[in-house]
């Protein structure tokens, strides 16, 4: 499979050796584990702020790669899309998967070691069973009320 985000992105270990605030555009993008579960609609208690993931996707969501299907554009199809960077992550991580390189870096903790920037591979976040990968229904075929009904535990 080849890797649609580049990772190579120059300086070594970057994630290690400097602050989310002083990565390039190219490194931010490459943190991306391509697990795909940042597209999936979540549901928020509102008394206890306490964050489930559904299998209910964005209509933008691919299953098959776990990718956008117009990622540079995707604001123009979905509005409510977060474009994640450092200056909004403080306020978005609480909702990432919990398994996200830029919520773990966040919280000053490690990669997983089936992170493609670990791995070198971009299938390993799949193959470890962390991904949305053949896990999900399209939001479009699913009443928001319903919703509920599709929550799920959140591999890791």
């Amino acid at each position: 499979m080849s890797d649609p985000i580049q990772r190579d992105v120059g300086r070594p270990r970057f994630w290690e050796r400097y602050p989310l605030d002083e990565l390039s555009n190219a490194e931010w993008e490459a943190l991306c584990d391509g697990c795909g579960k940042c597209c999936l609609n979540k549901l928020e208690d509102e008394e206890t702020g306490q964050v489930e993931l559904t299998r209910v996707a964005c209509r933008l969501f691919d299953d098959a790669t776990c990718r956008c299907a117009n990622y540079e554009i995707r604001k123009q199809f979905v509005p409510e899309c977060v474009v994640l960077t450092p200056k909004s992550l403080p306020d978005s991580a609480y909702w990432m998967p919990r398994t996200c390189a830029y919520r773990l870096l966040h919280e000053g903790k490690p990669l997983y070691p089936w992170h493609p920037l670990l791995s070198g591979d971009p299938q390993s976040v799949h193959d470890a069973g962390v991904s949305a990968q053949g896990l999900t229904v399209p939001e479009f075929d699913v009443p928001e009320e319903d919703w509920e009904d599709h929550i799920i535990e959140e591999p890791v």
